[in-house]
């Protein structure tokens, strides 16, 4: 019983200081971009650099525009590039669901096309963020100048996906429930952000890792079966036609895992797979420049 009360008191505290706290974050963790309507709710986008085509940096599941910073200053150097949270991540607010990557994709389109970048872009996607920038350039190829894939997430195991799926929910449920209780804020953002990860994302942790950063990341968690059979629809020899594609996979994988890689690299006549030196997920993590090359080179159409 006494466990019981200490527990009740201790969540309570910790759900109030987190309450005041998160009233304070708007002055403490501004935007670096601007919000835009997409239909009855808006999305952050955060455009650097100048020269085409314009780049578009798309995250992976839990994980916000912010994961890309080391990348896109690299990339700004050459060319215009931008990163965006999809809804309800980071300083975005919530959208209508289920939260495919076909809705994502389709809310790209619009916020874009809201913010005057015009295309064609050069669509980078890391992990489940790839099965969504593979589902715009299936909508609107002529708006897709190339495609930069980042150990991307596969969507041919839908078994795998389902068993995954209750886990990611469950995986997810906790860590917004830590960060409605005041964890997150109290241990910091180095406890959540994956090793390597830019320094705005252990800074702004408290709005990049947020309660309903989680809560929508859960949400997409549940929409990958899905998301998978969404973009396992598209898949055809030769869908890419000629465009330029490159798709890195991190070392250490299994060969099954690189050969699904590269049958995704010959959807395209000049599709190449690139090896990371980096066992690591977060390939851009680990190796920034090897990424911002590729993308440099989709961008020049090599």
């Amino acid at each position: 019983m006494w466990a019981a009360i200490v527990l009740a008191i201790l969540a309570g505290t910790g759900f109030g200081y987190e309450t005041i706290a998160r009233g304070g974050d708007a002055d403490r963790y501004p935007p670096p971009g601007r919000l835009l309507d997409v239909g009855g709710h808006r999305l952050h986008l955060y455009c650097t650099g100048s020269g085409g085509p314009t780049v578009i940096l798309e995250a992976g599941l839990g994980e916000s525009g912010a994961s890309w910073a080391d990348v896109q200053s690299r990339v700004a150097a050459h060319n215009r590039v931008c990163v965006y949270d999809r809804a309800g991540y980071a300083w975005s607010e919530e959208g209508p669901g289920p939260r495919t990557a076909d809705r994502a994709a389709g809310e790209l389109r619009t916020l874009l096309a809201a913010a005057g970048e015009a295309g064609p872009y050069v669509l980078v996607g890391h992990s489940y963020g790839a099965v969504v920038v593979r589902m715009f350039a299936h909508h609107w190829p002529d708006l897709t100048a190339g495609l930069v894939l980042v150990d991307a997430m596969d969507e041919s195991g839908a078994g795998e996906l389902r068993v995954a799926r209750p886990l990611l929910a469950a995986q997810f449920t906790a860590y917004e429930l830590a960060g409605r209780f005041g964890l997150l804020r109290l241990l910091g953002g180095s406890a959540v952000a994956a090793p390597g990860a830019p320094e705005i994302t252990v800074r702004d942790a408290p709005v990049v890792y947020g309660a309903a950063g989680m809560a929508a990341a859960r949400a997409e968690g549940l929409s990958t079966v899905d998301s998978a059979a969404q973009v396992a629809a598209t898949v055809r020899a030769g869908v890419w036609r000629d465009l330029p594609v490159v798709v890195i996979v991190a070392g250490g994988q299994s060969a099954e895992a690189v050969e699904h890689q590269r049958r995704l690299a010959a959807l395209s006549t000049r599709g190449r797979l690139v090896v990371a030196a980096t066992s690591e997920h977060y390939v851009q993590y680990a190796q920034p420049d090897l990424v911002a090359d590729a993308v440099r080179a989709v961008a020049a159409g090599r």
